[in-house]
């Protein structure tokens, strides 16, 4: 089986539902964005979450993804760095358990990066982002070695900050042969680095994840389109359009796959992340674009009914028998 390689922040989430908006408002976060912060803005966040009920899981959205797609049984790998503290070990323990190959350094300075997660009534979330140990991350720390024995290469579009580290990670993954998949992460990160994206996707990507708001940041185009555009840029290009679903082209085939319906959506934290888990999982199986589709879709459809990432061994369980319904049909 194909082995897939993950690079991204590794964050540990600190989830807390909101009865509305007005806290996003009161800490300047626009809804559904991905703001970075610094250490005094994170500890006015922990202020207002120590009179909240809050959650904690392992997050970063490459993170997500593989977590995902280790809890699927395929076999995968993470480069990321953590601090030397509880949330550091927490990381660690979590992917370990779950046989993860983890390429995980440390910091001796800097404490592990936190994202506060506001999960707004209708289930959209926005990231206060403490980057923290991840941050220092740099292209010196990368060598080939860590990205021999994969077939697929993932990263998360967050890390264009770093346009040396970014390109140093990839240009190591060509070498060493693997295929390289971006998810475009957030659509406020795209707009702020459109030339630096269109590098990257026209250069080095072969698979390429965005949702309808990164593919408007990106092309000034409405979802269909925008597909043409990025389809004519790499192999594969995937768009997300939310509760109508996903669109697939590759070459002279494109599709349309419709989203699963659920009885509630309680936090789109990591739908996106999930979606790509499944795609790629299909992929590496060797079935058809519409079935890695399915499979995308329904990791989506089970990860925004729990507030976080986590879910139980029976929902798993539960998935697994889905995805085969899905091969059979």
């Amino acid at each position: 089986m194909d082995k897939i390689l993950g690079l991204g922040n590794a964050l540990v989430d600190v989830l807390a539902r909101l009865e509305d908006d007005t806290l996003l408002e009161q800490m300047k976060l626009p809804k559904g964005s991905m703001q970075l912060i610094d250490e005094e803005k994170l500890q006015e966040i922990n202020r207002c979450f120590s009179t909240m009920k809050t959650y904690m899981a392992t997050g970063g959205s490459a993170g997500n993804t593989i977590l995902a797609l280790a809890n699927l049984g395929a076999p995968a790998g993470f480069i990321g760095k953590i601090g030397q503290d509880h949330y550091g070990e927490f990381y660690k323990k979590c992917f370990t358990d779950n046989g993860i190959e983890e390429k995980l350094q440390l910091s001796p300075f800097l404490p592990s990066g936190v994202a506060s997660t506001f999960i707004s009534p209708d289930g959209e979330r926005t990231f206060g982002t403490f980057l923290g140990a991840t941050s220092s991350l740099k292209a010196e720390d990368l060598t080939l070695d860590l990205f021999q024995g994969y077939s697929y290469f993932y990263v998360e579009g967050y890390l264009v900050q770093d346009h040396d580290m970014i390109l140093r990670a990839i240009e190591l993954a060509k070498e060493a042969g693997l295929q390289i998949c971006l998810d475009m992460a957030s659509y406020n990160i795209v707009k702020e680095d459109l030339a630096f994206f269109n590098i990257l996707i026209r250069k080095y990507v072969d698979i390429l994840f965005a949702n309808e708001e990164e593919a408007k940041a990106f092309t000034g185009e409405e979802p269909d389109k925008a597909l043409k555009i990025l389809s004519e840029m790499c192999s594969i290009a995937i768009v997300k359009v939310g509760s109508r679903g996903s669109l697939v082209k590759k070459g002279t085939i494109q599709l349309e796959v419709t989203a699963t319906q659920v009885k509630e959506v309680l936090d789109t934290t990591g739908a996106g992340d999930y979606y790509s888990a499944g795609f790629l999982y299909g992929l590496t199986h060797g079935y058809s674009l519409e079935k890695c589709a399915k499979i995308g879709t329904t990791l989506s459809s089970y990860v925004i009914q729990v507030v976080g990432t986590t879910l139980s061994k029976d929902k798993w369980d539960e998935i697994k028998l889905n995805i085969n319904t899905i091969i059979a049909q």
